[in-house]
């Protein structure tokens, strides 16, 4: 592998082609890939495990929300924007391997979740958990901004679109993952026993990871009259950011879209084994695996057309994902409206498939409008709003939506709030109530969280409107054409 790339190092024109032989550059981008599919897995699980870990623990759908939101994404956008001036300047392997293998360990801790008694002080399983997912966060911080100025340098302009389509996989691939593993797991085993399965072989992943991929060289890819400089300042960064519209009415949407797609995914198992009374196994491995497959293929496909449309029409990289965000409405709310179980795993794959071009777009658009100096914190800025308001607040809004609606439903059907909590109406629960509860929680169990989730849904609308405003800005503020 070493020799490969010495003897493409050597031709003065490589840099033409990108870093490194084809054959190594696409291992390198798959590894990526692989990494980021682990990333998507490890922080996803909770999601998967939800129907089960839910009732066991005792905790309302806000602090699932919580946990599988804000809780995460606090650290992860905090560490997120100093790793990336690391990344700017220093190794982006190693950083990458480090950060690996701590979330991959803070998956695994994550199963260990249960109260603790220190003294006189108890650490309730919730808290305990919280700090578990605070941990994968800060490890996760490390892995898109240094992922992206690697395929940056491994790959010239003309193919990085492509290239990070591939990459932009991870997102939809891990997802399906993560139910394929960890529904079956938690139907074989438990909840817990799915969070050792799917965190310790991260740990190999990193040693293999930092053993086989080279370290290129800072910029080697770039167009030969790009001109060089030390990295910048933080304050000049944004301030070159600052001048480039496009780049923050595209944060804006896939902030939006990340909003809708975390908090949708994020109770997407709880809902479906809600709404059609099916086991978590069965939620993730017949519903959301094929669903996540859909939105994989779809990001791929997505991806592919908007770099075929691309040299001809530069915009599509923006309109393209915005007709699909738009497309993606209808299809949800088909599927949070039907009762027809076949029906609705429909809807979400097809709004699945349609809505993930912006993942490429965002990265894409992202890094094209900025000088090479600053696109790993280019990409950090953007990942830091997208992540904090976007997954922070999604979850959090579908749970807190969701439980005001069943605190109000039930306030209507003449229970108190305090007679009647969520987790009583878990099918496990259920029998201990009385006829007259059993049928308050048969009206407001699934009703209050389907609401929730169609709220949701329509801000993809948004989405799409800040993609087509991004358009009309591409022309003046992109600066990477090749």
């Amino acid at each position: 592998m070493t020799d490969a790339l010495k003897s493409d190092e050597s031709n003065p024109q490589s840099a033409d082609a990108g870093y490194g032989t084809k054959p190594y550059r696409n291992y390198v981008l798959y590894a990526l890939t692989l990494i980021y599919i682990l990333n998507f897995v490890d922080r996803g699980l909770l999601a998967v495990v939800g129907p089960d870990l839910v009732p066991e623990l005792g905790i309302s759908d806000t602090q699932f929300g919580l946990l599988t939101g804000f809780g995460f994404a606090l650290l992860y956008t905090i560490v997120g924007i100093p790793l990336a001036r690391v990344a700017d300047t220093g190794h982006r392997v190693w950083i990458m391997t480090i950060c690996i293998a701590l979330w991959s360990l803070m998956t695994a801790l994550c199963g260990l979740a249960t109260e603790i008694t220190i003294g006189s002080i108890t650490i309730g399983a919730f808290w305990v958990l919280l700090m578990c997912r605070v941990g994968v966060g800060i490890g996760e911080a490390g892995c898109t901004p240094p992922a992206n100025s690697l395929i940056a340098d491994y790959f010239a302009p003309r193919d990085r679109s492509q290239a990070l389509g591939v990459y932009a996989m991870g997102v939809t691939l891990g997802s399906m993952f993560a139910n394929l593993i960890g529904g079956w797991v938690t139907d074989a085993f438990d909840w817990r026993t799915a969070f050792f399965v799917v965190g310790i072989p991260g740990l190999l992943i990193a040693i293999i990871f930092k053993l086989t991929v080279k370290e290129p060289p800072r910029g080697h890819s770039d167009p030969s009259n790009t001109v060089s400089k030390e990295r910048v300042d933080l304050r000049e960064a944004i301030r070159e950011l600052t001048t480039k519209p496009a780049f923050w009415l595209m944060t804006a949407g896939a902030t939006i879209a990340a909003f809708c797609g975390y908090g949708i995914s994020s109770f997407q198992s709880i809902y479906l084994v809600r709404a059609h009374g099916i086991t978590t196994g069965e939620a993730a491995i017949w519903i959301n695996t094929p669903v996540a497959l859909s939105s994989a293929i779809g990001t791929f496909a997505t991806g592919w057309l908007a770099t075929k449309l691309y040299r001809q029409y530069p915009g599509a990289i923006a309109w393209v994902p915005a007709i699909g965000l738009g497309l993606s409405v209808p299809f949800y709310f088909f599927a949070f409206t039907t009762e027809n179980l076949l029906y609705a795993a429909i809807g979400l794959g097809i709004g699945g498939f349609v809505k993930y071009g912006y993942l490429a777009a965002q990265y894409t658009i992202g890094q094209g409008v900025v000088s090479m100096r600053v696109r790993a914190t280019a990409t950090a800025v953007l990942l830091f709003v997208v992540n904090l308001i976007g997954y922070g607040f999604g979850p959090l809004f579908i749970g807190a939506i969701s439980d005001v609606f069943f605190v109000n439903g039930i306030t209507e059907l003449g229970v108190a709030a305090e007679e009647l909590t969520r987790n009583q109406c878990h099918p496990r629960a259920i029998g201990a109530l009385t006829a007259d509860l059993q049928t308050v929680c048969g009206s407001v169990y699934a009703q209050s969280l389907r609401s929730a989730m169609l709220m949701t849904a329509t801000l993809y609308a948004a989405c799409s409107l800040f993609f087509l405003l991004t358009w009309r800005r591409l022309g003046k503020d992109m600066v990477d054409r090749n």
